[in-house]
């Protein structure tokens, strides 16, 4: 089935656009546009209220839904090491260092003005403060030495090089050490998540910006499964792999 963008024109409802799809409230929050609890605007009026070029507003916001999928045949396995590193920084660390700060000031002006309403949202924007500052210095680390470290090791072997067997030494602590501590502690961050919005469902009747705060927690938890997914289970098991062959001939 195709994907249709959602229809947006002057006499479009905020609140509508964003229960269309929660990605446009970033950029209403952009402009400081109001869609939460209830308020009933067109776009276009909100545009001459605020003196907001209406147009440009609407590119950004067809822009935000823009969906990329991947396919499932995708072979990841087949793909080569640097091919992986890139992919992961690229794709999963961009994407973290972009989102983790835009959820964690969404949640942040959401618990200010709702917390009496939602006071399990405290526990949450606690929980992304906890995760930003434990994954944001460990994808720095993956970047700067893991990561160029295996890349390294895998070209020296692949090449047949005499040195190849010297890079084996040190390897397995540091990709042990990712395994083990880092990726364990997110994932024990994404289920304390998971268990306090009930797997990302919000409750009835609540309001659109509570709606959102949840999608955006969502979205996060199944990009960082699939960045978790490709490193423990696809990139390092090749680093190890080779790892092991140059340990035989040493």
């Amino acid at each position: 089935m195709f994907l249709v963008p959602i229809s947006i024109d002057r006499n479009s409802y905020v609140t509508d656009i964003v229960k269309q799809d929660y990605r446009t409230a970033s950029v209403f929050t952009k402009y400081d546009i109001d869609f939460c609890c209830g308020k009933k605007w067109p776009l276009g009026k909100l545009c001459e209220m605020q003196k907001l070029d209406f147009e440009l507003i609407k590119e950004e916001l067809e822009n935000s839904v823009r969906t990329f999928q991947l396919s499932n045949s995708l072979r990841f396995t087949d793909w080569s090491i640097d091919f992986l590193t890139e992919y992961i920084i690229n794709v999963h660390h961009q994407y973290l260092v972009a989102a983790l700060p835009r959820i964690h000031d969404y949640l942040s002006q959401f618990v200010k003005d709702h917390k009496n309403k939602y006071p399990e949202l405290e526990q949450v924007l606690r929980l992304i403060k906890t995760l930003s500052e434990d994954i944001i210095p460990h994808m720095k680390q993956e970047e700067e030495i893991l990561f160029p470290y295996i890349c390294q090791m895998s070209h020296a072997y692949e090449s047949k090089e005499s040195y190849a067997s010297l890079f084996v030494r040190t390897l397995r602590k540091p990709v042990e050490k990712v395994i083990e501590q880092e990726h364990e502690t997110i994932l024990k961050i994404m289920d304390s998540l998971r268990t306090i919005t009930h797997n990302y469902t919000p409750a009835e009747n609540t309001c659109i910006s509570y709606q959102v705060a949840f999608s955006l927690l969502k979205e996060l938890d199944q990009d960082l499964m699939q960045h978790v997914f490709l490193e423990t289970e696809v990139l390092f098991p090749k680093a190890i792999a080779i790892e092991k062959e140059l340990n035989l001939k040493d």
